[in-house]
């Protein structure tokens, strides 16, 4: 089935918020990928950049780290040395550099580490279903996507449970900081460069490097070492440890990327499904499916749109001529939806047995840190969700996120339907 027809006229303003707030435009991603795989687009908000859709180009790009460069800020804004090194994670460097942090904290992500928590994932899942599936009718994406990311990023981080809703809604205000319904720094709306040494040029950044400190204070006092970022605050074999700033803006990508793209990937996930009710019962009738069902909400959903690098030098790439210092945006959503990577890309398929998506970053160093952790996540709240609910209806308008980088369903309200009684 059919789960995404994109209605765009192929000719998207791809540095325009509000072009995504109906869905990507995959009109223009797909006469881009046929026409100019390598295409430049003009900006209003800063210099220009260079976008690459192709499937195949992005793998082979995304691991040329000498050529095209993360130091530079991996969103489109433009940014001087001095904003890139106040606001820089491990994300905004390349190896060796890159290396060297992520060795760091690898460890408490990995594939052995995620699987023992999936009994507390599962309890988490169990608690917010058997709590919202009361409700009736309700908004998804709040009561079920918001809520198990959240209260599992607090097991891991270590932060105590009263303060999560606090640190998701300043997650938020980070990750979307062009949408005005989760920050009032709008980010092309107003002048914002009071923040522009903060994560994300946002005024919540400054509130949750004050948490940060106040948190790893209190921690040391108590001698409190759980959650991952005891861990990461351990000298490395050099005796060295993290430095301050670095520990801080660490902790608000966790604290924003940590919940807001698996939510955002459970609700893309839930809303193909529920609009399509026959792929919902055959996943449901045959668990055997679920490691490739997960893989395709995961493809489909390519909640982070793009990514941004820098050229280091010049250089001819299909047969246009980039400079160094110019922009360039990996689209992965449109990678995700490659007709030459992909058959039939915009259909939903629970046994597609070939999906090398680009949503995490497959081909890179950059791959994501919380990979496993979103797929145990996403396999848990549909395993829980098959057992419950024979379907969902749509109880009212879905309204998105406005961003062109991260793919949001902000509000999905859904009617449950249940199994009839036997």
């Amino acid at each position: 089935m059919t789960v995404w027809t994109p209605t765009d006229d192929g000719h998207a303003d791809l540095s325009s918020h509000d072009t995504f707030a109906d869905g990507p435009p995959h009109n223009t991603f797909r006469r881009m990928r046929s026409e100019a795989p390598l295409e430049w687009s003009d900006w209003d908000g800063g210099l220009g950049f260079w976008n690459v859709t192709r499937h195949e180009d992005i793998v082979m790009l995304n691991r040329n780290t000498a050529l095209l460069s993360s130091a530079r800020g991996i969103r489109m804004e433009d940014q001087s040395y001095e904003e890139y090194l106040a606001r820089r994670t491990f994300q905004e460097t390349d190896p060796p550099e890159h290396m060297a942090t992520r060795i760091k904290v690898a460890k408490a992500f990995s594939a052995p580490v995620v699987a023992g928590f999936e009994a507390q994932i599962r309890s988490l899942c169990d608690e917010i279903l058997d709590d919202t599936l009361q409700m009736g009718t309700f908004d998804a994406t709040k009561e079920i996507a918001r809520q198990l990311p959240m209260r599992m990023l607090g097991q891991i981080l270590g932060t105590p449970e009263e303060d999560l809703p606090w640190l998701v809604e300043k997650g938020d205000a980070l990750i979307a900081n062009t949408d005005p319904d989760f920050t009032e720094h709008v980010l092309d709306k107003m002048d914002t460069d009071a923040y522009r040494l903060m994560p994300f040029n946002s005024p919540a950044g400054a509130e949750l490097f004050d948490y940060a400190k106040d948190l790893m204070a209190e921690k040391n006092r108590t001698g409190d070492t759980g959650g991952v970022l005891h861990m990461i605050l351990q000298p490395d074999k050099t005796g060295e440890v993290m430095p301050e700033l670095e520990f801080r803006n660490f902790f608000c990508l966790l604290v924003a990327a940590g919940n807001d793209t698996t939510r955002y990937t459970m609700t893309h996930g839930l809303w193909n499904l529920m609009n399509h009710p026959e792929v919902w019962h055959a996943w449901r009738s045959d668990p055997a499916l679920t490691p490739t069902a997960v893989e395709e909400v995961m493809r489909t959903s390519a909640v982070t749109m793009h990514f941004r690098r820098t050229a280091t030098t010049d250089v001819e790439l299909g047969g246009k001529q980039i400079r160094a210092g110019d922009k360039v945006a990996m689209w992965f959503n449109s990678a995700n939806h490659d007709e030459d990577a992909f058959e039939r890309p915009f259909r939903f398929d629970l046994a597609r047995d070939w999906n090398e998506h680009m949503t995490f970053g497959r081909s890179g160093p950059h791959f994501c840190l919380g990979a496993w952790l979103a797929r145990m996540e996403i396999r848990v709240v549909f395993e829980e969700l098959f057992k419950r609910v024979d379907h969902f209806e749509p109880a009212g308008p879905v309204d998105r996120l406005r961003s062109n980088f991260i793919a949001g369903i902000k509000h999905l309200p859904v009617r449950p339907i249940y199994p009839v009684a036997t």
